[in-house]
């Protein structure tokens, strides 16, 4: 620790810190425009002066210099840094003016306006004339893709986008070419970003040099309300914030949350809100003579109760989609139990997981933050990049600290970061070995290893005999041991662990999903899970918000919220309870859905003993208590220990990843017009590497 004093304000900080953030652990307010605490220091845009006594007689940039650079007074006295001197205030202003010199005239017109650095600082730290009267310069704008619009007149080169796509990110895709004058931020050929974490970028920007194209020209940041929630495009559980107007989302930012998304978001959460609004299901649907008509919620309501009338229990069954909250997932497990039924699922995609075997079996107990104390990593089966892009720069992160060998075990793919490819599947998963001696031993001598399984293949041929053999290899590296569980299921789906907690899967004679589908049940209840094919036999109630696969194939479609538009608790992949709050409401006739379960339930002379959201929730908290706070449950690694003894051997697999298109993963996404042209683009963009 360092003592120092700020504005005759003595503060003690650590000696890592810069002036800086020194002086805001004082207090002061100190301007800056290219520093950000999460990016490396470019000190470039000398905003951020400050005065040191004893130093040269001319200001500092404070981000560029560390607490510890600082020398005491001739007597020992505590180093002194001062932030309001009028010298600083010289210093800023005249920094302004030169930012300002070239800077455009368009705040009316700014989709940056209302919330744009530039415009706060030239506010609180400029003044109010420019003695520049030459004309100003222009910037040609670069086209880099469909998400982030670029009006690089604007920009003042801070450099923050260039340091977030290559140290972030992982891609160096944009740059600053040219000298004094001619200097410009521009992609290499000018061709659309790739990253799946560029709209950051428009975050960072200070001024409205990056925006974002899709929301362009939508709204005023003072037009808005503002709600926070939690993301469900992944199972990362991403703290955001939904930006609604009247009943529409406009747009969705991120939180900052240190434990799991720091600051960032993948483009999927923030772009997918233009998919809320298309497509949806606003009013029930009956089938009749083969076609879907309207109908009342009561006429829908007596198609289902004529239908599961004099059905016995065991050829009823239900399924649970990828972005179901907990409190739905309840209801309809509580109204299955009332119709005498254990056919229950909500492993839509076959993962052979089962929570008889520990919770630990199926999280993520390393935690997100937790992967920058490991130092060696593991993927199997797994593209961490698609599946948990904001994971996936966690684990860069750590990467670039050094010290940290990842081994990969299925598709060889670039994750942004250098890996050691080891083979394709089981063989190699079972002789790492022989795959590669180095990472072995590098894998066998790290004190905190980590392995992250993918759904893949636990959802592929003996999905379960993979998952007992990957807890063999976590026992016999060390994965797994006093003070450290390294064992790691990532997740694709934000209702998988919910599901798996509350025990929505088979139990006793029930059957699983595939089973059901294939016609082992007559009535089948889909919460949601569109990515699956049922045979033509079951009655199907879909429970939905678009019309997607499930919609395309029911019997009766009752129309649901979203994940915007209603309180729900979702589980993340490190069991993490979060409840996500309601921005806006559904559209037309939808209702949330553990209001139609419960609706549904007095019709079919079964009614739930719950009438309210908060009755619901007291029921479930009774069996899972530790639902009611943001704390992740420790769990208890023994079951990992048994499933590693009876592991078997496996040969002749091959394990991929099950995420085929990153932007088209849900109903929300297809329905995106956005997203669907970043498919397009990602599509393009493989068939010319291919060639």
């Amino acid at each position: 620790m360092t003592k120092l004093r700020v504005d005759n304000i003595e503060v003690e900080v650590p000696d890592h810190f810069t002036l800086l953030q020194a002086c805001e652990a004082a207090g002061a307010e100190i301007p800056r425009f290219c520093f950000h605490e999460r990016l490396s220091i470019a000190g470039n845009c000398r905003m951020c002066l400050v005065e040191v006594k004893g130093g040269p007689p001319k200001p500092a940039a404070s981000c560029a210099m560390g607490v510890r650079d600082l020398r005491p007074g001739p007597n020992g006295e505590l180093p002194e840094v001062f932030t309001t001197t009028p010298m600083v205030k010289k210093a800023r202003e005249g920094v302004l003016e030169f930012l300002l010199i070239n800077h455009p005239l368009d705040c009316p017109i700014c989709d940056q306006g209302g919330e744009c650095d530039l415009q706060d600082q030239a506010m609180a730290f400029g003044v109010d004339r420019s003695r520049y009267q030459e004309n100003k310069r222009a910037v040609e704008d670069k086209y880099i893709g469909p998400l982030v619009k670029t009006i690089m007149t604007r920009c003042i080169h801070c450099t923050r986008c260039v340091r977030f796509t290559t140290e972030v990110a992982g891609i160096s895709e944009l740059g600053l070419v040219g000298r004094g004058e001619d200097a410009e931020i521009t992609t290499f050929l000018e061709q659309a970003m790739t990253s799946e974490l560029q709209g950051n970028v428009i975050d960072l920007c200070p001024v409205g040099a990056l925006t974002s194209r899709p929301y362009a020209f939508q709204a005023r940041p003072w037009e808005l309300s503002k709600t926070e929630t939690v993301d469900v495009m992944d199972a990362v559980g991403s703290a955001i914030r939904v930006d609604t107007r009247g009943r529409e989302v406009m747009r969705i930012l991120p939180r900052t949350n240190d434990e799991i998304n720091e600051e960032w978001i993948s483009d999927k959460t923030r772009f997918v809100w233009d998919g809320l609004r298309t497509q949806r299901l606003d009013q029930p649907y009956v089938r009749q003579d083969g076609r879907l008509r309207p109908a009342s919620w009561a006429e829908a309501f007596a198609a289902i109760k004529a239908r599961v009338e004099g059905v016995d229990g065991s050829r009823i069954g239900a399924i649970a989609g990828d972005l179901a909250a907990v409190e739905e997932m309840w209801a309809l497990k509580r109204l299955m139990a009332e119709l005498g039924s254990t056919s229950l699922d909500c492993r839509q995609d076959g993962a052979q997981l089962d929570p008889a075997n520990g919770r630990a079996s199926y999280l993520f107990n390393t935690t997100i933050a937790g992967i920058e104390d490991a130092d060696a990593l593991l993927i199997i089966g797994a593209n961490p990049r698609f599946e948990a892009s904001v994971l996936n720069a966690r684990i860069r992160k750590r990467w670039r600290l050094g010290g940290f060998p990842i081994g990969v075990i299925g598709e060889a793919i670039d994750l942004r970061y250098d890996t050691t490819y080891l083979g394709a599947g089981s063989d190699t998963l079972l002789d790492i070995e022989g795959a590669s001696k180095g990472f072995f031993d590098a894998l066998m001598a790290a004190e905190r290893p980590m392995i992250i399984l993918g759904q893949g293949p636990l959802a592929g041929r003996d999905g379960a005999g993979v998952l007992a053999a990957v807890a063999a290899l976590a026992r016999q590296v060390g994965a797994v041991s006093e003070g450290w569980n390294g064992f790691n299921v990532l997740h694709t789906a934000a209702s998988r662990v919910g599901g798996l907690d509350i025990g929505f899967v088979p139990g006793g004679a029930g059957q699983d999903f595939a089973a059901m589908a294939s016609g082992g049940v007559d009535v089948l209840f889909n919460l949601g899970a569109d990515e699956v094919d049922v045979s033509a036999g079951p009655f199907v109630v879909y429970i939905g918000t678009h019309g997607d696969r499930g919609a395309h194939r029911a019997d009766v479609i009752l129309p649901g919220a979203a994940y915007t538009e209603k309180s729900g608790t979702w589980i993340n992949v490190e069991g993490r309870a979060q409840i996500g709050s309601r921005a806006s409401f559904p559209p037309g006739d939808a209702r949330e859905d553990w209001a139609i379960l419960r609706a549904l339930s007095a019709v079919l002379g079964r009614t739930l003993p719950f009438d309210s959201l908060a009755a619901l929730r007291r029921d479930l908290y009774q069996s899972h208590p530790w639902m009611q706070s943001d704390f992740i449950e420790p769990s208890d690694p023994s079951g990992i220990l048994a499933l590693a003894d009876r592991a078997t051997t496996l040969s002749g697999l091959s394990f991929s990843s099950p995420i085929g298109d990153f932007y088209l993963t849900n109903p929300i996404a297809r329905a995106s017009k956005v997203m669907a042209e970043c498919s397009q683009l990602a599509h393009d963009a493989q068939l010319e590497a291919a060639e």
